[in-house]
């Protein structure tokens, strides 16, 4: 496409509206950069522990609280994602009417008073690619449409013995246990399987199947 895929995913406390952002991560070419919000917890040792895990580079920085997760989050943005050959790509990230992760965001951004980061950015969400494109249908019969069963299912599955959660929801009792470096690799781990999907599906798939929208807000401050 011409374009350099950057995977994008969150952790959060739950799926309320109250609920916070926990985890932020992308995987870039180099490796992944992630942000921790700790809520004034100690994390001595967590980039060593996810370090040693993980078969890529980690860079992993700690906040004292969600509102210092996303302003760190979006300087990153800024300086490093801005550009004409990004592509920003998420599962389930944001769909018409329907994903978690962009319109999550939103809601905390807004109540945090941060600004949207990803200005002049296009956006392309790999699950419909995946599973419109794709055969995803199980030896079951059932149709495999979750993230860690997509990859499974077309990929060689590597990224999924690095996850250390059975599914998403254990790592919101992850994060209030404090084990932090178990909620910063599942973490990894998604954002590792996204960029194999969107790979993946480049390799097999048309630009038009990537349905890319503009995440540029309508007003700029």
């Amino acid at each position: 496409m011409g374009l350099e895929q950057v995977a994008f995913d969150l952790e959060t406390t739950g799926f309320q509206v109250g609920d916070e952002v926990t985890v932020a991560g992308f995987a870039l070419p180099m490796g992944c950069r992630v942000f921790l919000q700790t809520g004034g917890r100690d994390t001595r040792d967590v980039e060593s522990a996810v370090q040693d895990a993980s078969p890529v580079h980690v860079q992993v920085s700690t906040h004292g609280s969600e509102r210092a997760l996303l302003a760190a989050m979006t300087e990153f943005v800024g300086e490093r994602l801005r550009g004409d050959d990004v592509l920003l790509v998420a599962f389930n990230g944001e769909l018409w009417r329907s994903g978690f992760d962009l319109p999550f965001l939103r809601t905390r951004l807004s109540r945090s008073d941060v600004g949207w980061p990803f200005r002049e950015m296009p956006y392309a969400d790999l699950l419909p690619v995946v599973t419109n494109r794709f055969n995803t249908v199980g030896e079951d019969g059932d149709e495999r449409s979750d993230l860690a069963s997509v990859y499974e299912t077309l990929c060689d599955g590597q990224y999924g013995d690095l996850d250390p959660f059975a599914g998403s929801e254990e790592a919101v009792t992850a994060y209030e246990e404090g084990r932090f470096a178990d909620v910063v690799v599942h973490n990894v781990a998604d954002v590792l399987r996204t960029r194999e999907l969107g790979t993946l599906a480049e390799r097999y798939c048309s630009k038009s199947d990537f349905k890319l929208k503009s995440l540029t807000p309508t007003r700029h401050e």
